[in-house]
């Protein structure tokens, strides 16, 4: 499938709403909470089993963003948009199969391992076009998509919920409720692959155009031997895990937090909390990633890593006296967690060029696999050993949180220690370029 070239007189701003149509299907990833409570009455499953769609999912989504970086340099936005499309619109229909037979493998097969290769592949899908088309507001076109990542599950979890109140959340209304997300999903993010196009090399740049491949251009094969690429890579994976340390735990931990005052939190209000925490993580992928455009990508992973860790700490010393002071400083964090996955991809553009810019951003992300597990993994176990101690309420996580902070200086440093990319691994020609695609071509054969 080769990429389809802008005619003519081609609206750049018709890109986004592209990206914007595949990021906000696979962003239901986001709403798979939704399902984990029918899926254990009806299947018998535990906590932690129904857990292992997601899990997988997010791991595939890494890997495949990874391994198929390269592909989608080569092949273009539409062959990685329609290869998303397939993958995800699968996993669902074949988890509607597993549901209606009580096969919960094909669950987990479809949902987490061929959904999330449709994840993966359609994440970094309009990144390097959305860059090209904005050589002049690169964070402002990838936060509109990456945004809608973070605000798919605005829109999947009360429809989802929806469906299993009028389907019931018995195997067969949880098998319908796939069946009818796969082939929604199927039917919308199509519009992004009619709608997506790629801007004409050949064509002199009219103003506020995109212009021709200029300045520092670095391979993906090139860029991943740079200190450059693993200093950011260390900086994404701090600031994920921080973020997520919050997500994947906020309605108990606001629970525990004020279990002892005299307002305690109800199960509705945590729901509220955790729906505004959905909305800080969207409205900071594209306010932060437009506001890095004006700053500087190092000066808005600066605010993103060192305010950050003082609102952890604020939350650590003061969060249980004051519910103002600890949803505010949640909020900051979470929309600290969305832009820094909005701005990466400009940071990179910065660093390495525009060349193979989606294929050097499918290979970080998989700090993003690493930060999924790592996070979770530090609040989980530590307020574990601490209910296991005696402790209660804020001392549940007071440990954890020091340990957030302590990630986020960690990040701040490596941040500190980006500079220009050596000439050594520029790409200085066209023909050099050509060259260094056919390598790639041949090492991934």
């Amino acid at each position: 499938m080769r990429p389809p070239v802008a005619p003519p007189g081609w609206s750049r701003w018709l890109v986004p709403p592209a990206a914007l149509s595949v990021h906000l299907s696979i962003g239901q990833a986001y709403a798979w909470s939704v399902f984990k409570p029918p899926l254990e009455s009806a299947m018998h499953l535990s906590g932690t089993e129904s857990a292992l769609p997601f899990q997988l999912g997010i791991v595939m989504l890494g890997l495949s963003a990874a391994f198929g970086g390269t592909l989608v340099e080569r092949n273009g936005p539409r062959w990685a948009m329609t290869v998303a499309l397939v993958c995800f619109s699968s996993g669902f229909l074949l988890s509607a199969l597993g549901a209606a037979t009580g096969q919960f493998w094909l669950i987990v097969l479809g949902y987490g391992f061929v959904g999330g290769i449709g994840l993966g592949i359609g994440y970094i899908s309009p990144v390097s076009t959305l860059i090209k088309w904005f050589p002049d507001r690169p964070g402002m076109a990838t936060g509109i998509a990456i945004m809608g990542f973070g605000g798919g599950a605005l829109i999947a979890s009360p429809w989802s919920a929806q469906m299993l109140e009028s389907f019931g959340a018995d195997s067969s209304g949880i098998a319908l409720a796939f069946l009818v997300h796969g082939l929604a999903y199927a039917v919308f993010m199509s519009l992004g692959v009619l709608l997506v196009r790629v801007p004409r090399s050949e064509a002199a740049p009219a103003p506020g155009a995109p212009a021709p491949l200029e300045g520092v251009q670095v391979s993906a094969r090139s860029a991943v031997r740079t200190p450059q690429f693993w200093c950011l890579w260390l900086v994404l994976c701090m600031n994920v895990t921080a973020g997520i340390g919050i997500l994947e735990k906020a309605a108990p931990m606001i629970t525990d937090f004020f279990k002892g005052s005299g307002t305690p939190v109800s199960v509705s209000a945590a729901a509220g909390f955790v729906a505004l925490l959905s909305a800080a993580n969207m409205a900071g992928r594209i306010g932060w990633s437009s506001a890095s455009d004006l700053v500087g990508r190092k000066n808005v992973y600066r605010l993103y890593l060192g305010v950050g860790a003082v609102m952890y700490l604020l939350i650590a010393r003061f969060g249980d006296s004051s519910k103002p002071l600890f949803i505010g400083c949640s909020l900051v964090i979470l929309s600290f967690y969305g832009g820094g996955f909005a701005t990466v991809p400009a940071y990179l553009k910065d660093l390495f060029g525009t060349y193979q810019v989606g294929a050097i951003h499918g290979r970080l992300l998989t700090a993003w696999s690493t930060a999924g597990v790592l996070g979770p993994l530090i609040v989980n176990r530590v307020a574990d050993s601490q209910e296991e101690a005696g402790k209660h309420g804020q001392d549940l996580y007071s440990l954890s949180f020091t340990i957030m902070i302590g990630l986020l200086v960690v990040g701040f440093v490596a941040n500190e220690l980006i500079r220009p990319v050596h000439a050594r691994h520029h790409i200085p020609a066209p023909r050099e370029a050509t060259d260094d695609a056919a390598a790639e071509r041949r090492q991934s054969a």
